[in-house]
C-alpha cells in the first residue's frame, strides 16, 4: 500500500518528517518498506503559461513557444511535444534547474533558436510511465485547471511529497486505505481524524424508480448497495486526483472511473461504475453463476464461469462479475451520462477462487479477500455520489437502493488491566490503557479494572483478548518493554528427554554409517500411499489437493526415498545411502484426526565403501543393511529378532521382518528386480522401522559384570534341516536349553546345493559355553551340548555327518 503524506495531512496533521514517522509506524509493526520523494533533486520547477507557439523555420517537429514563467518577461522555450498548444498550463523547468537523474538545464540553441528552459512531461520529473494518464503518455502534462504562472509546479501537481510503501501482512487489510492509514497514524501520535466530505445534495426524483436490486444468495453477497447519479460530464479529473492516483500506482482514466479509484484508495471500500443506460434492464440481481455461463470482461475476454463464481446480472445475464472485473457492455465510456454506483459486500473466498482461477488480480479483489469493513461500505458509496457531483456535475438521486443486511459494524471483547500487564510485562494503568484504546478508534466500557471494548468492524484482525493486547503493547512501544533479568529462584536446568537422546544417538549412529539425512514430502498419490505398509489402514485424502501427486498422506516413507534415489542415481550419483526420520498417517474415519507414527527409514544402493586406490568394490547388500539396522538396536539397547516373509514389490528371497517382543516392528529387503528396473537402479536395500514404537520399548538400566576369570568353550555343530526351517528357530531352541552356562549363539554358514538332499538346508551354528564363577569340566559342558542337540532332533534337525 503506497501512502502519501500529502494526502495523509488531509486527514490527520503530523509535523514529524517522513523519517522520523517512517520509523515510528515500522516500530509499531507495520513496515515502512521503502520511501519514494517525488521532490528529491528536483530544483526550479515552475508552472509555465504557453502564451503563443510557432513552428521552428530549421526543423518540422520543434515548436518555438513564448511561455509565462512569472517573470517579468516571457521566456522562449524550443519544445517538441507534439501536444504543446498556446494557452495551456505546464510543467517548467528554468535554466539553472534541475530534474531527476541529475539533469541540469542549461540556455542553449536548437537548430540557432534560444531555448530557455524545458518544458516537461509527468515522466521527466519522476511519474511511472504505467502511471501516467494515457493523454500524456507521449507528451507534456497539461493542467487542468490553470494555477499562476510562476508558481512551484511540484505544489501545484502535489507532488512535494514523500510516498511510504506499506509493506502489510494479511491480517493488517485495515490499512489497506489512506483512512487506515490515517487510523493508525492517530494511534501512535493521538491527534483526531479528520473525515472526508459526505454530504449530497440529493434530487426529489428516487432511484428506487428506475432501479430495483435482488440479492438471491445472502452467504455469496450479504449486502449489496447502489445510487444513481444523473447527467454526469465525462472528462479527464482536476489535477489533484490524478495526481493522487498516479503517486498510488494507479493510471487516471476519466472522472468518473477515477472516483472509484480515489474512493477505494481512500476507504479500502471498492466499488464499481455501470452505465446505466447500457445495463440493459431496471433491475440488478446478485447471484452465483450458471455452470459453464459465459460473460465478456472490460479485458475484451470471454470468460467461461464456474457455480462458485458471483456475478452481477441484470436479470437476464451477467454484466459484472463481483469484485473482480465488469462486462464489456456496461462500463463507463466518453458517451455515459448517468451512472449506477456499486457498493457492496461479497464472500471473501468465492472472490479470491475467482481471481485466481481467471488470473485476475486486482486492487478490489484483493481488498475483497481479505475482508472490507461493513462499516465503510454505505460511506463508500456516498463519498462517490459527493466527488462525482463536485467534478463530473453530476445530479443524485435521492435515497440509496440496496438489498441484504449489513453485517455488525463492531464486536465487543472483554479484557481487564491486569490480563494486560500480566501478558506484556508493563505496568499500565486502566486510564493508560482506556486512552490507548480511544486513540485506536475503539469504544470502551470500564468498569473498576474491566474492560468491554468495542472494535470496529474495520478491524476484523482483532478477535480475542489476546489481540487486544497486542493492540496496547505496539502502541505503548514495543522498545518500552522493561528490562529484567531472569528469575532463577525456581528455575531448573534444561535437558533433553529419553527420547530426543535417543533420537538424537540414531542419527549419530547412521551419519556414522556413512548415510545422509532426507526430508522429503508427506504427500503422495494414491497408488502409492499404501505400498510397503506392514499393517492395512484407511489413507487420509486431502481435500483440495495441489495435484495427483500430492493427494493423501503417506503410510510409508520408501516411496519418496525411492523417488529421492532414482532423482540422484539419474544425475550420476550412483552410490546413494539415505535415511529419514519422518511421520506416517494412518486415517481413522471421516471428520477424526489421523494417527501419527514416526517411522524411521532408509534406502543404499550402489557402492557402500569402495575405494579407487586398493581397487576395491564393496557393493550394498542385504547383511550391510541388517548390520545397520541391529547397530541401532544395540546402541538403544533393545533386541531385535528378524524372520523371512513375503511383501509386495520387495524381493521374495530378501525380505525379513524386524521383531521387537515378537511384535512386527518393520522391516528390512531389497527392492523387487521389477521395481529396480522400473526406476532404473542396480539392487537396492531398505529398511524401514516403527520408531515410535522403539521408544515406548520399556529400556532397563544398564548393569555392568566384571570380566570372566575363567575361560570358555566353543563347538561347532552342522544341523540338516527342512528348507523351511529358519536359523532363528534353532537359535531359539538353543538358548531355551542351554542353561546357565551357555553364553552366545551365531549361525556362521548356511549351505544349499551339492551333496543336500533336495528340500534340505545345513546351518552351521557356534555354541559358546561359559561358567563365570568356576572353571568349566568337560562332563558339565557335554551334558548342556548333549541336552541341546536332543531338543533340536524333536525340532526335526539331524547332526550332518
Amino acid at each position: 500500500m503506497l501512502v502519501s503524506k500529502e494526502w495523509l495531512n488531509e486527514f490527520i496533521k503530523i509535523d514529524a518528517g517522513i523519517e522520523e514517522l517512517a520509523e515510528k509506524i515500522t516500530r509499531s509493526g507495520i513496515e515502512v518498506d521503502s520511501i519514494t520523494d517525488y521532490s528529491k533533486d528536483i530544483k526550479k520547477l515552475v508552472v509555465g503559461h504557453v502564451v503563443s507557439k510557432e513552428k521552428h523555420p530549421e526543423a518540422d517537429k520543434l515548436n518555438i513557444c513564448k511561455v509565462d514563467v512569472g517573470e517579468e518577461e516571457h521566456v522562449q522555450i524550443v519544445c517538441g511535444a507534439p501536444n504543446v498548444d498556446e494557452g495551456q498550463h505546464v510543467i517548467v523547468v528554468k535554466v539553472g534547474g534541475r530534474l531527476p537523474g541529475g539533469v541540469k538545464i542549461k540556455r542553449a540553441k536548437l537548430r540557432g533558436e534560444v531555448s530557455e528552459g524545458m518544458i516537461c512531461s509527468l515522466q521527466e520529473i519522476g511519474i511511472d510511465q504505467n502511471v501516467l494518464p494515457k493523454k500524456y503518455a507521449d507528451g507534456i502534462y497539461v493542467f487542468s485547471n490553470e494555477p499562476t504562472p510562476g508558481n512551484d509546479a511540484l505544489e501545484a501537481l502535489l507532488l512535494d511529497d514523500q510516498v511510504m510503501d506499506f509493506d502489510l501482512t494479511p491480517n493488517r487489510a485495515d490499512c489497506l486505505s489512506m483512512l487506515g492509514a490515517a487510523h493508525e497514524v492517530s494511534a501512535l501520535y493521538g491527534q483526531d481524524i479528520k473525515y472526508p466530505n459526505t454530504n449530497v445534495n440529493e434530487t426529489s426524483a428516487k432511484a428506487s424508480d428506475e432501479l430495483s436490486i435482488t440479492v438471491e444468495d445472502t452467504e455469496a453477497v450479504p449486502f449489496y448497495s447502489a445510487r444513481i447519479v444523473k447527467n454526469v460530464t465525462i472528462e479527464p479529473s482536476p489535477t489533484w486526483l490524478q495526481s493522487r492516483l498516479m503517486k498510488s500506482g494507479i493510471r487516471p482514466i476519466n472522472n468518473v472511473v477515477d472516483v472509484s479509484n480515489y474512493v477505494l484508495l481512500e476507504y479500502g471500500q471498492p466499488l464499481h461504475m455501470f452505465d446505466q443506460d447500457q445495463i440493459g434492464s431496471k433491475e440488478i440481481v446478485a447471484r452465483y453463476a450458471k455452470e459453464e455461463e459465459k460473460m465478456t470482461t472490460l479485458d475484451d475476454v470471454e470468460r467461461t464461469l464456474k457455480t462458485s463464481d458471483i456475478v452481477i446480472t441484470n436479470g437476464k445475464e451477467p454484466i459484472a462479475i463481483a469484485g473482480v472485473m465488469g462486462g464489456d457492455f456496461s462500463e463507463v465510456t466518453e458517451n455515459t451520462v448517468n451512472v449506477v454506483i456499486e457498493s457492496a459486500l461479497f464472500n471473501a473466498t468465492n472472490i479470491r477462487q475467482t481471481s485466481r482461477r481467471l488470473g485476475l488480480r486486482s486492487e478490489a479483489s484483493n481488498r475483497f479477500e481479505k475482508g472490507v469493513a461493513s462499516e465503510r461500505v454505505l460511506e463508500a458509496l456516498n463519498r462517490a455520489a459527493y466527488l462525482l457531483q463536485e467534478i463530473a456535475g453530476a445530479k443524485v438521486l435521492n435515497e440509496v437502493v440496496s438489498d441484504g443486511t449489513l453485517p455488525a459494524t463492531s464486536k465487543v471483547i472483554s479484557i481487564s488491566t491486569h490480563d494486560v500487564n500480566e501478558l506484556i510485562g508493563f505496568n499500565l494503568s486502566t486510564d493508560e490503557i482506556d486512552t490507548i484504546f480511544n486513540r485506536l478508534g475503539f469504544t470502551t466500557n470500564i468498569t473498576g479494572e474491566d474492560f468491554e471494548v468495542t472494535v470496529p468492524s474495520r478491524r476484523n484482525d482483532i478477535t480475542i483478548k489476546a489481540d487486544l493486547i497486542e493492540e496496547v503493547a505496539r502502541i505503548y512501544g514495543y522498545d518500552q518493554l522493561p528490562s529484567t533479568l531472569p528469575n532463577f529462584e525456581n528455575a531448573t536446568a534444561g535437558y533433553l528427554t529419553d527420547n530426543q537422546l535417543k533420537t538424537r544417538k540414531v542419527k549419530e549412529i547412521l551419519e556414522g554409517a556413512g548415510l545422509d539425512q532426507a526430508i522429503t514430502y508427506s504427500l503422495v498419490s494414491k497408488d502409492i500411499a499404501t505400498q510397503f505398509t506392514i499393517n492395512q489402514h484407511d489413507v487420509v485424502e486431502l481435500m483440495m489437493p495441489m495435484s495427483e501427486d500430492q493427494a493423501v498422506l503417506r503410510q510409508s516413507i520408501l516411496p519418496r526415498l525411492i523417488d529421492a534415489t532414482r532423482y540422484n542415481v539419474a544425475r550420476k550419483n550412483k552410490n546413494v545411502a539415505l535415511y529419514e526420520l519422518g511421520k506416517v498417517f494412518y486415517g481413522n474415519g471421516q471428520d477424526e484426526l489421523p494417527t501419527e507414527v514416526e517411522f524411521l527409514s532408509g534406502i543404499l544402493t550402489g557402492q557402500y565403501s569402495g575405494n579407487r586406490w586398493q581397487q576395491k568394490d564393496e557393493p550394498v547388500d542385504f547383511y550391510l543393511v541388517k548390520g545397520i539396522v541391529e547397530r541401532i538396536a544395540e546402541q538403544l539397547n533393545v533386541r531385535f529378532t528378524f524372520e523371512t516373509t513375503k511383501v509386495d514389490l520387495l524381493h521374495p528371497g530378501r525380505t525379513a521382518y524386524v521383531k521387537l517382543d515378537d511384535e512386527v516392528i518393520g522391516l528390512i529387503a531389497e527392492l523387487h528386480p521389477t521395481v529396480e528396473k522400473e526406476n532404473d537402479l542396480d539392487r537396492t536395500y531398505v529398511f524401514e522401522l516403527n520408531f515410535t514404537r522403539i521408544l515406548e520399548h520399556p529400556v532397563g538400566k544398564i548393569e555392568y559384570a566384571p570380566i570372566p576369570r575363567f575361560p570358555g568353550v566353543s563347538r561347532d555343530v552342522a544341523l540338516v534341516v527342512g528348507t523351511e526351517v529358519s536359523a532363528s528357530s534353532l537359535i531359539n531352541t538353543i538358548n531355551e536349553n542351554g542353561e546357565e552356562i551357555l553364553n552366545h549363539t551365531e549361525v556362521f554358514d548356511v549351505y544349499e546345493g551339492e551333496h543336500m538332499e533336495e528340500g534340505k538346508k545345513s546351518v552351521a551354528i557356534r555354541i559358546d559355553y561359559l561358567d563365570v564363577n568356576d572353571t568349566l569340566t568337560e562332563e558339565k559342558v557335554t551334558a548342556v551340548h548333549n541336552q541341546i542337540l536332543k531338543a533340536l532332533e524333536q525340532q526335526g534337525a539331524t547332526l550332518r555327518s
